[in-house]
């Protein structure tokens, strides 16, 4: 079993306690300079982090060799194991016939953040917490919530107004406490003082500059780059896409390679894609130095989970160690192609689990992916996640007063009803 030591700094490789207080400002010797995140310390290299299962459990606390706490305090709702799918109608859309597809709508709340909850709950539990807090535009806060009532701890999510209202209705489900702000920057100062008077065990950032969120949940991010070799018997995408707005799955899914690089397991890296919104990444990369500033918002993105203005050096630090890149993308088709890969795949992904797509369609565009590239997009989260969004431009349903209306309905659409008389 890989022992956590304590932290260590993602930047200047500063090492702490392992009772260092997490306040999510980071490393102290590097918040003037380039703010960076922590992250978990090990005694050993992790066991399992050659791709091969360490654990028989059926969840990603198979890999619990390469986690900061033992299978036995895992607080797990069968997280991991994700299906990769075939995507060759969307890839031929897009250009890239061989198209992966990996489907984190499929965990236990809809989304990747399950990853992250199992492993920050279980430390929050062992280290004697009895509340755990986020604050969360909806993926996050629902996966914290289900975990916790798991655990049997409390939970608080911070949110504001334009949260989407299914994944509000999943978090309070949860039995969470749902503290909504009308001003959105007022998340932070709340949740700082649950922290400061109460100890709550915060899993997201709450001071700015954000360097990432708490250091431990980002270690159930590595697991996806682990579930994607061994489903690949082996073999390494050339490129691999991800939604990206902090980077705390970029930067989980980088040091997941690098293990499996280290160990032998694999013998090189793949080129990691941050789809964004406003560019801050594709700014950073631009430039030298690891300082992420502030990118203009020039409109309200539809991929609202993603719609920061500013990212951070961790996910900065894993696109350059992976030669990769930062595509700022728009509303513009997004809808559109939900609705494609929906119908042509079978995976109703939420708006900005569509983002990856939209990424490769640029990137493809220009040249950088070539047409013989293997590319695994990421499907963070399920579509029922913002279906208030995704549906809101579609006009409603027509109730047809007689069987021959809609006979007669169906036949105005002639490519639909060639499609139709074909399937009898």
């Amino acid at each position: 079993m890989a022992k956590a030591t304590g932290y260590s700094c993602i930047r200047c490789e500063a090492t702490f306690p392992p009772d260092l207080i997490i306040d999510s400002r980071g490393c102290p010797h590097c918040r003037t300079d380039a703010p960076a995140n922590l992250k978990i310390a090990y005694r050993q290299a992790a066991a399992s982090a050659d791709g091969q299962a360490a654990q028989p459990a059926p969840s990603l606390w198979r890999y619990a060799d390469a986690l900061p706490c033992a299978t036995g305090d895992a607080v797990s709702l069968g997280e991991g194991l994700t299906p990769l799918l075939a995507a060759e109608t969307m890839g031929a859309f897009l250009g890239v016939p061989q198209l992966l597809i990996k489907d984190e709508g499929t965990n236990p709340t809809w989304s990747h953040k399950d990853r992250f909850s199992t492993v920050a709950v279980s430390m929050a539990r062992l280290q004697g917490a009895r509340v755990v807090a986020t604050a969360s535009s909806g993926n996050a806060g629902a996966s914290l919530s289900a975990y916790a009532a798991r655990a049997g701890l409390q939970c608080v999510v911070v949110t504001f107004a334009a949260t989407a209202g299914p994944m509000l209705a999943q978090i309070r489900k949860y039995g969470a406490t749902v503290v909504p702000m009308a001003d959105k920057s007022h998340r932070w100062p709340f949740l700082a003082s649950g922290v400061e008077r109460f100890g709550w065990f915060a899993t997201s950032p709450f001071h700015a500059p954000v360097v990432g969120s708490h250091p431990a949940g980002i270690e159930g991010y590595k697991t996806l780059a682990y579930e994607l070799v061994e489903q690949m018997h082996g073999a390494v995408p050339d490129w691999c896409v991800l939604p990206v707005c902090y980077g705390d799955a970029l930067a989980g899914v980088c040091e997941g390679f690098k293990d499996l690089l280290n160990r032998g397991t694999i013998g090189r890296l793949p080129r990691l894609v941050a789809a964004e919104v406003h560019g801050s990444l594709t700014h950073a990369l631009a430039r030298q130095g690891d300082v992420v500033d502030d990118a203009p918002a020039a409109f309200d993105s539809l991929a609202i989970s993603i719609g920061t203005t500013r990212s951070t050096f961790q996910a900065l630090k894993a696109l350059r160690d992976t030669a990769g890149t930062a595509v700022a993308v728009g509303n513009a088709g997004l809808v559109e192609l939900q609705q494609r890969l929906a119908a042509c795949e079978g995976i109703f992904a939420e708006l900005a689990s569509v983002t990856p797509l939209a990424a490769i369609q640029t990137l493809r565009r220009k040249g950088i992916i070539a047409a013989s590239d293997r590319v695994v997009s990421i499907v963070t989260a399920s579509g029922l996640k913002d279906l208030d969004r995704s549906t809101a431009f579609q006009p409603g349903l027509q109730a047809f007063q007689s069987v021959g209306d809609a006979w007669e309905h169906l036949r105005k659409d002639g490519q639909k009803w060639r499609a139709l008389e074909g399937a009898a």
